[in-house]
């Protein structure tokens, strides 16, 4: 039994069992917080280098075209700090769908796909460690056409003008070509020197052409006459409009809050009458502002919502930025935005979609890049699967918009994309010094529907570009 003076010595070291018990408990706790919730932090961390080395210790998968033509995949190094490196295939023309995969960053494909090309993806580690023991990365198979993607770059190229070209399968919503211009060469961010790194991605993003942004769906522009398919579908849907309905076509709308100039010396709206499709294939501006003012800003507004405008959920997987379509209008900015001016923005993946959602009836099928990820040994863990994104319009009101944007044999909206011994049914023109043109072909049995912008050029600089690629899908 112990003594009073044996009691005293232990109460010391009681309290000093009790503090260390104390401090084991908030060192396992720190343990299990920077385990449990910071991990995720820490490998993002740019200084951290044991999830960069890690990234690059086995080969990630491959990224295809939808032909199969491989044109992202590895190379292995030789005695260096990472195992492999990446390396793109005609780089340029595919940048703005692979983006790049360096030392500090992932982007386009690379980064919303990284998952999968890693081998992080839960599915791929499962069955890639019962088959094999190790987790190696899939391949992803695009929507991608060889032959659209160049005819889109090389259109672009050739006009010698910042802009963006997207093409799209109507019926399943199948991303064929997404260029944009200028681009620049992935590979230049693949070396493993940090100093080089750097400085070449200093140089880009000072680079006054922007080549590292993808216009085809992270810049937007004024819509123009494309825009014009929207209050075209408003003002049919309203059932205040008929194809052989006859709108106002003065040479100035004039009303309280502003005027907007029609096309001067066009007979259809400087003589008054037009009917609503000689409106919409002449492209009278003040016919269709008047239409908008008649229709009101809500109305638009639903209508362009339909189309996917002012949605923030598009991914493909790439991140979309939102087409817009402004709130709280007066007469003057409503009447404006009729036309497709003022605020209203769209991408051009969104000028495409436009076109598309006709073509298919007046359903517009949710856009997507990838076709399928199989593992290597060729098994396939994910397939597409076209979904419906929007109900624009009534597949009958559809009808009647293809036949307002068929091409007249004497010109038209479509004439500079006409092919050959096909129909197409376009909308082109021109917003803020921007030539747009949005269509699909052919017009009876739609394979294709394509949206062009190019910056700082002529209204008749994006139909060339637009027949290119679609005669470059249809062949």
């Amino acid at each position: 039994m112990a003594g009073p003076r044996a009691k005293r010595f232990n109460i010391p070291l009681r309290r000093v069992a009790r503090m260390c018990a104390a401090l084991l408990f908030v060192l396992l706790a720190d343990i299990t917080l920077v385990q449990g919730f910071g991990a995720r932090g820490l490998n993002a961390d740019p200084r951290n280098q044991r999830s960069v080395i890690a990234r690059f210790d086995h080969p990630r998968g491959d990224i295809l075209t939808y032909e199969g033509s491989i044109i992202a995949t590895n190379r292995k190094t030789d005695g260096e700090a990472y195992a492999y490196r990446r390396v793109y295939t005609d780089g340029e023309l595919y940048a703005p769908v692979t983006g790049d995969a360096s030392l500090n960053r992932t982007t386009g494909m690379e980064q919303a796909a990284d998952g999968v090309l890693s081998g992080d993806d839960p599915r791929i580690q499962v069955r890639s460690l019962v088959g094999h023991g190790s987790a190696q990365g899939a391949a992803v198979r695009l929507t991608i056409s060889e032959r659209a993607q160049w005819a889109a770059y090389e259109g672009l190229r050739a006009a010698g003008r910042p802009g963006a070209a997207v093409a799209i399968n109507p019926a399943t919503g199948a991303i064929l070509a997404l260029a944009s211009y200028p681009s620049y060469d992935p590979n230049v961010y693949t070396t493993t020197d940090l100093a080089e790194l750097a400085d070449t991605d200093r140089r880009l993003r000072g680079d006054p052409g922007r080549p590292l942004l993808n216009r085809a769906v992270n810049q937007s522009y004024p819509p123009g006459s494309a825009f014009k398919l929207v209050t075209a579908a408003a003002a049919l849907s309203s059932g205040e409009y008929t194809p052989t309905s006859r709108v106002d076509g003065p040479a100035r709308l004039r009303f309280r809050g502003g005027t907007v100039a029609g096309l001067p010396g066009s007979g259809l709206c400087g003589q008054a009458h037009p009917t609503l499709p000689d409106a919409f294939r002449s492209s009278c501006d003040a016919a269709f502002a008047g239409i908008g003012l008649q229709l009101g800003q809500d109305i638009l507004r639903d209508q362009a919502e339909a189309f996917g405008f002012n949605a923030g959920d598009l991914t493909i997987p790439l991140r979309v930025t939102a087409s817009t379509y402004p709130l709280n209008m007066n007469r003057a900015q409503t009447a404006l935005s009729a036309i497709g001016r003022y605020h209203d923005r769209a991408t051009p993946l969104m000028i495409a979609m436009l076109s598309a959602a006709v073509a298919n009836h007046g359903v517009l099928m949710r856009p997507y890049l990838v076709e399928d990820v199989r593992l290597p040994d060729g098994s396939l863990i994910d397939r597409a699967n076209p979904t419906p994104y929007r109900v624009t319009m009534p597949a009958t009101l559809a009808r009647q918009l293809t036949s307002m944007m068929l091409t007249a044999p004497g010109g038209g909206s479509g004439t500079a994309a006409s092919t050959r011994g096909v129909a197409v049914a376009a909308k082109s023109g021109a917003a803020q010094d921007h030539a747009l043109f949005t269509g699909f072909a052919p017009a009876d049995r739609p394979e294709v529907a394509v949206g062009v912008v190019v910056e700082h050029a002529a209204p008749s600089a994006a139909g060339p570009i637009a027949r290119a690629v679609l005669e470059a899908a249809l062949s």
